[in-house]
């Protein structure tokens, strides 16, 4: 039988919010914005642990009182240059066996509720490779020349936009980022291999804090919420 294992990187800084904080702890809704990813995972009564992967200098992370987690949250300070980099090192590290479930998940999407993680796990349990929340585009897509002016429409007909949690065998997703480091998430370095992620419906609501904009709205949310 196996395990469910999450793995959140947070490494990085976050240099388009411009502020002197890396964005993983910057204050939202009374708690740095990583709480409330972490918050979502160790509710969930399927995982086992929740690992987050810090940069090997990170100063802050202990500073913030996580003790309501107990052991299910495990920080490993092993990570990297690059998200891929990051996921792998935390992979490694956290000593998985091969058929374990790992979900990555993004620090910066604080609005993920246990709805969207008990559907990733519930449609994702069988399946052969794995797969990841999304939503099908919505908007109209432009494509830009090199002076900011539209170039064409692009048909936008299947086409979905990538969440997180990613969720995929721990075996399969090192051995994908050992072969592909430059990816800028897992189903990418999946898909590498030549095979074919599931898309899980998700909702809109679990956007990745990109902008300061996003911290009102996230906020906004998270009230409702709570």
């Amino acid at each position: 039988m196996s395990n469910y294992y999450a793995l959140v990187p947070a490494a990085g800084f976050g240099a388009r919010m411009g502020h002197e904080l890396p964005k993983q702890y910057l204050p939202l809704a009374g708690q740095p914005l990583i709480f409330h990813a972490l918050n979502t995972l160790c509710a969930s009564p399927e995982i086992d642990t929740v690992f987050v992967v810090l940069a090997p200098g990170d100063t802050l992370f202990h500073t913030c009182d996580w003790s309501r987690f107990g052991d299910k949250l495990q920080a490993l300070y092993c990570g990297g240059t690059t998200r891929a980099e990051s996921v792998l090192n935390g992979l490694l590290a956290s000593e998985l066996e091969p058929d374990d479930w790992v979900l990555v998940h993004d620090a910066a999407r604080p609005c993920l509720t246990r709805a969207h993680l008990a559907k990733l796990i519930s449609e994702l349990r069988d399946d052969e490779v794995g797969g990841i929340l999304a939503v099908p585009v919505a908007d109209t897509l432009k494509r830009a020349d090199d002076r900011q002016r539209i170039a064409r429409t692009e048909e936008r007909a299947g086409l979905w936009q990538a969440q997180t949690p990613q969720m995929f065998r721990a075996g399969l997703l090192a051995q994908a980022l050992q072969q592909c480091k430059t990816v800028t998430d897992e189903a990418s370095a999946v898909e590498a291999l030549g095979l074919h992620p599931k898309l899980v419906l998700s909702e809109s609501s679990n956007f990745k804090v990109t902008y300061p904009q996003d911290l009102l709205l996230a906020e906004l949310l998270l009230k409702e919420k709570m």
